[in-house]
């Protein structure tokens, strides 16, 4: 009985057979399979329900809102169950007006002190934090944390302790300290001194959410980087501007964006202090919307000014991203 032998060439010698490997199987349209289909979908369905939580928590109540800007909506019309349509009334009545001008220079001037001052003030504390040894650090982010982690409301109540006019604890230590004339003095009792108020609110709050990212965004710079700048004979100044600042730029870029829009929609230390007083003076465009809107219950009118104000933080916040665009573009 012969055996036939096959994959041997001429020479006698035996030849080496390659396996041959099955392709993936594909689909009619050139794709990898179903299982490619589903992994490629995955990331699309994980988003799905915080896309289905947006637009139910925000997307709803903002198409309401808008629907309700362009209603006479008053108390006799609540009572009844009236729907008056009014077309563009409430926008026009609003853009007319001189207050609201007033109202919405007030907020951007009001904003752009308290950022710039939360953006100087935090990264320094997030340098110094990057500096200091481990058990004042450690000190140092508890009290950040703990500034951090205070309800606004009663930090709020805890400023109007301090500076309230017969017993607060800063007209007694200005008093003691030789300013008599601060002894009884109204800190809520004129613009400036309101917003210096609310101004030191605001950014003795906003600090340590700056900082302690700050100090996050220097641990990742590597250290051999300040190792060359200092055999190239950089002091202390030239290896911040070489070396830490173009390393933190994203982080500052991120930062003052989303300052721009925490202060100003600030809304409970405002109200909360002086209800946007004295003479409606320290209003910005969040308490203006809410006194039209509910407390001279115009609900109409202050859907209008919410929406306004929607779009003017829309315009500072793309003027500065076009900004920051434009510097990224010229860096490459």
């Amino acid at each position: 009985m012969s055996v036939q032998t096959e994959g041997t060439d001429t020479a006698g010698e035996p030849a080496v057979h390659k396996a041959r490997v099955p392709a993936p199987p594909t689909g009619e349209d050139g794709g990898s399979g179903p299982s490619a289909r589903r992994g490629a979908a995955a990331p699309y369905l994980l988003l799905l329900p915080a896309l289905l939580a947006t637009l139910v928590l925000l997307g709803w109540p903002l198409v309401k809102n808008g629907m309700l800007s362009f209603q006479n909506l008053n108390p006799r019309q609540l009572i009844q169950h009236l729907t008056e349509w009014n077309g563009g009334d409430n926008y026009q009545e609003v853009l007319s007006g001189s207050d609201f001008w007033h109202v919405v220079e007030r907020s951007v001037v009001f904003t752009a002190v308290n950022v710039v001052l939360i953006m100087l003030l935090g990264t320094l504390t997030g340098l110094l934090l990057a500096r200091l040894g481990k058990r004042m650090r450690l000190l140092l982010l508890l009290g950040l944390v703990l500034a951090w982690a205070m309800p606004v409301i009663a930090a709020t109540t805890v400023y109007q302790w301090l500076f309230a006019q017969r017993f607060g604890v800063v007209n007694w230590v200005l008093d003691k300290l030789g300013w008599h004339s601060m002894a009884d003095y109204n800190w809520f009792g004129s613009q400036f001194s309101t917003f210096s108020v609310i101004t030191l609110l605001i950014v003795w709050q906003s600090i340590p959410f700056v900082a302690i990212n700050l100090y996050a965004a220097t641990t990742t710079i590597p250290r051999e980087l300040y190792e060359a700048a200092s055999l190239d004979g950089a002091g202390a100044w030239k290896s911040f501007t070489s070396v830490t600042f173009p390393f933190l730029q994203p982080f500052l870029y991120a930062t003052t964006f989303l300052e721009v829009i925490w202060v100003f929609k600030a809304f409970p230390q405002i109200f909360a202090i002086n209800e946007g007083g004295p003479d409606h003076l320290t209003e910005t465009l969040p308490i203006y919307a809410f006194v039209e809107g509910v407390g001279n219950q115009h609900f109409g009118v202050g859907a209008a000014i919410s929406f306004l104000t929607i779009l003017v933080l829309l315009v500072i916040t793309s003027y500065y991203l076009r900004m920051v665009l434009k510097q990224e573009e010229d860096e490459l």
